[in-house]
């Protein structure tokens, strides 16, 4: 059990997931997944909700050893995706006086899960501003519609100040991961919760308004010190305008000839005085980052083969990423390359055309098979439009 100290009353019961390699059967994890669960004792005991399958044992040595021979009064769910409510039905029947909280969607929800004897009794329907006392700790409850599922829910308890902010603030990788938390959060950030800026956006003017000392999130590390910088990180990412200054070059390159014409791109930027460029190749590196580089940069660059009469998949993969997630208000050029029919620019400027606010450079720069000097031209060109900074 990884060793983390919220309060004297307020325990930590989670545990980390060294095994995992794919969270959510997509999202790379080569630190492995926390998966954060919280035990408040006070005159009634409550759990803030359960935890994944795959850590489940260790989740209940943790609970037990901190209960010490009470029982749970209150099952708090602050949201239902399976890696926070799996065990949801076992708590149910180890305790069977157990009152379970949630809000009316919640409810709607659960029984698609789990099968819980005397439901109706046990219930505990919370809305908007509800607050339930269970002692010294009295928790306020405040809706978050799909962030991102539509029964999530945020806590506040009063006393000690503390926000249970479920996936918000949330990163991938375990408690015991040494790692910057702003990388590692905006790529959970955008790939998980990225489409729903709007909802996150009104969960924040919630937040203004609570004296908040504490984020305790149900993914990565407890946030104590500098929570300014964690909230306006989330305001500007949800907002979906640029973190920085910069272009995102991303390749999808069948045989080299467009990587290495991005190479020399990303070289010709960086002598204008372009201070970040970054180059990802869509065939062999993660599609999560390469996303969350498109969101954290104010210019993207897309460069593709053809393929099929249509667009390499790399790149569909990666612009229909961007799509699904709300892309927007950015500057972005387009790059093609085909042999004898060239037709990835159309395809990537039709997919870019359905997203807001993008700024499509023109014209579509054509490299047919391998880089020409017209070809330099062109991008000296495009390097002129794209600016310096």
């Amino acid at each position: 059990m990884p060793k983390v100290e919220i309060t004297n009353q307020i325990k930590y019961i989670g545990a980390d997931d060294k095994e995992i390699r794919l969270f959510e059967g997509q999202y790379h994890v080569p630190n492995g997944m926390s998966y954060n669960s919280y035990l408040i004792k006070d005159e009634k005991n409550v759990v803030m909700d359960t935890i994944d399958k795959n850590v489940s044992e260790q989740w209940l040595n943790n609970l037990e050893e901190q209960l010490n021979g009470e029982t749970v009064d209150y099952l708090v769910i602050s949201h239902l995706e399976p890696d926070h409510a799996y065990n949801i039905g076992v708590l149910a029947k180890r305790y069977p006086e157990m009152k379970i909280v949630g809000n009316a969607i919640t409810f709607n929800m659960l029984p698609k899960f789990f099968t819980i004897e005397n439901l109706e009794q046990r219930k505990v329907v919370v809305k908007e501003g509800d607050t339930l006392n269970i002692g010294k700790h009295t928790l306020q409850f405040f809706m978050a519609p799909m962030v991102h599922w539509p029964e999530v829910m945020v806590t506040y308890e009063q006393s000690e100040k503390i926000l249970f902010s479920a996936d918000g603030f949330g990163k991938f990788g375990t408690l015991d991961t040494e790692e910057d938390w702003t990388c590692e959060a905006r790529r959970y950030y955008f790939g998980i919760v990225g489409k729903y800026g709007v909802q996150v956006q009104a969960l924040l003017k919630k937040a203004t308004n609570l004296d908040i000392q504490m984020i305790c999130p149900l993914h990565g590390p407890i946030l104590k010190e500098n929570l300014s910088y964690y909230i306006s990180k989330y305001d500007v990412w949800s907002s979906y305008e640029p973190e920085e200054e910069g272009i995102l070059i991303a390749c999808s390159s069948i045989y080299g000839n467009t990587l290495e014409a991005t190479k020399k791109l990303a070289n010709m930027l960086e002598e204008k005085g372009n201070k970040k460029v970054v180059l990802t190749n869509l065939v062999t590196d993660d599609m999560a980052e390469a996303g969350e580089d498109a969101f954290r940069y104010s210019k993207l660059i897309v460069a593709s083969s053809s393929y099929n009469a249509g667009l390499f998949p790399p790149m569909e993969h990666f612009l229909n990423y961007l799509k699904e997630r709300n892309y927007q208000k950015r500057k972005v050029a387009i790059i093609e390359n085909g042999s004898w029919a060239p037709s990835a620019g159309k395809v990537m400027k039709n997919i870019l055309q359905e997203m807001k606010d993008i700024d499509i450079i023109e014209p579509i720069i054509t490299i047919q098979s391998t880089l020409k000097e017209q070809n330099i031209k062109e991008m000296e060109e495009l390097v002129d439009k794209m600016g310096g900074e």
